[in-house]
């Protein structure tokens, strides 16, 4: 043990001979343990944040959208008549047929949407239309801030009542407390708002059939209600012309009783949709459960790769190594043959050239791991000067990154230092069994 405390002291005592050789040999491993921290760290938190996003859908719902086919098919499904309002997507009649056919189902909430102008005296804010089912709270796990949400009585009733999401609220009522106030929807019609929805997280768009969404500037109000006062048909006026459609409901939410159901009641959903709606493809089905998964396997592949990137970085700084100890071999010829010639054995020189290896691993990936652990507080800092000193910039940025905080992964930790240690042994054994199978008289002639 002495024997061995005596040489790890040499083997310092010869590094501090040269700081700077030393200092940036340490830094190419330095650099790569901070490395392979920082890449897991950030590739976790997007990951996590895609699944957040994936699981605030429920991993027991099914979504099944309305999806605008493109105008050359609606113009062949409508029988060369040329139809001014295209009819397309989910009906009704679908919603009856899903609900009370397939067992599995133990709730369902329809909605239909559209871009609408919400205000209230001088405050205007344009945001989206919900027209909904009292089930759509308990579906879609909205949480109130204040007041309530719509009853079914009050849908069938065709009540002009409505719930705020957090945005709307505070862009047209940020003075005043919004409930029982009326706001003003569209050129026509005034709703009475009974409940403001907690703020949410915006959604990002998963595949073909989902778009993103931001909920904070919804307002959503009975659907029977939307049914008798806007009807199924939007036009819209551009330039003169009119342009318009009729879609009888953008999407149906279905919750089903077990989770272990879901993937089975997915293909019953198809089967019974692809009965009426043989024309053309209208329509899209997301399922939370099978994304889930699939984002788990990505989540898994990005890490790995993410940890081979940074782990090239750790390579590199082990070549710094060897060629440091190649060089510092050559520079120390006459100190080997002198050793040698006191008695020092192959093996007592092996063990003094990879402890100055291990020595600077060691260094370098404890200075990369402490590094590595500000990865959250300098992401954190960095986004938020870049939203001061370039906002487009970070505006440009999908949502899902933009909100991103790394996560350090524990076990990213133990395993780039560990992998720093063993790269400083790997790239250190050759030197140093250069440095000991030197001859001690040629190598004491050696000026």
């Amino acid at each position: 043990m002495r024997h061995a405390f005596r040489t790890l002291l040499t083997g310092i005592k010869s590094l501090y001979l040269h700081p700077m050789r030393s200092l940036l040999t340490v830094l190419g491993i330095f650099i790569g343990v901070a490395s392979v921290i920082w890449l897991m760290a950030i590739g976790e938190g997007i990951s996590q944040k895609a699944q957040e996003q994936i699981e605030s859908l429920g991993a027991d719902n099914i979504i099944v959208s309305t999806i605008k086919p493109p105008n050359e098919a609606l113009a062949s499904g409508s029988g060369g008549r040329g139809m001014q309002f295209p009819e397309y997507g989910l009906t009704r009649a679908d919603f009856s047929r899903l609900t009370e056919t397939i067992p599995t189902i133990v709730n369902a909430a329809p909605l239909k949407d559209y871009q609408e102008t919400f205000q209230n005296g001088r405050w205007k804010v344009d945001g989206r239309l919900v027209g909904c089912t009292a089930s759509y709270i308990d579906v879609v796990k909205i949480t109130m801030f204040e007041g309530r949400f719509f009853t079914d009585e009050e849908n069938k009733e065709a009540r002009d009542y409505c719930v705020l999401g957090a945005g709307v609220a505070q862009t047209l009522f940020p003075y005043e407390e919004p409930l029982g106030k009326l706001i003003r929807i569209g050129d026509n019609y005034f709703f009475r708002v009974i409940g403001v929805a907690d703020s949410r997280a915006p959604s990002a768009a998963i595949g073909s059939s989902l778009k993103s969404e931001d909920y904070s500037y919804d307002v959503y109000v009975p659907l029977q209600t939307m049914q008798t006062r806007v009807g199924d048909t939007v036009v819209v006026r551009r330039s003169g012309s009119m342009e318009g459609e009729t879609v009888q409901l953008k999407q149906i939410t279905l919750k089903v009783g077990d989770v272990d159901d879901v993937m089975q009641t997915s293909e019953l959903i198809k089967l019974t949709l692809d009965k009426y709606h043989n024309k053309f493809e209208d329509y899209g089905i997301t399922v939370p459960l099978e994304l889930l998964e699939q984002a788990e396997t990505t989540r898994m592949m990005f890490n790995v790769f993410m940890g081979l990137i940074a782990g090239i970085s750790l390579v590199v700084g082990g070549i710094g190594i060897m060629n440091i100890m190649l060089a510092t071999v050559t520079e120390r010829t006459r100190e080997i043959g002198i050793r040698r010639a006191l008695g020092a054995k192959r093996r007592d020189i092996v063990r003094q050239f990879l402890i100055e290896t291990i020595v600077l691993s060691v260094v370098g990936g404890i200075l990369g791991i402490l590094v590595g652990l500000t990865c959250a507080p300098v992401t954190k800092f960095v986004m938020g000067v870049l939203k001061r000193t370039n906002p487009d910039l970070i505006a440009s940025l999908p949502p899902i990154v933009q909100e991103m905080t790394p996560i350090i992964v524990f076990w990213s930790v133990p395993l780039a230092f560990l992998i720093s240690i063993i790269i400083g042994v790997v790239f250190g054994v050759y030197p140093a069994i250069r440095a000991a199978k030197m001859d001690p008289i040629e190598a004491l002639r050696r000026e």
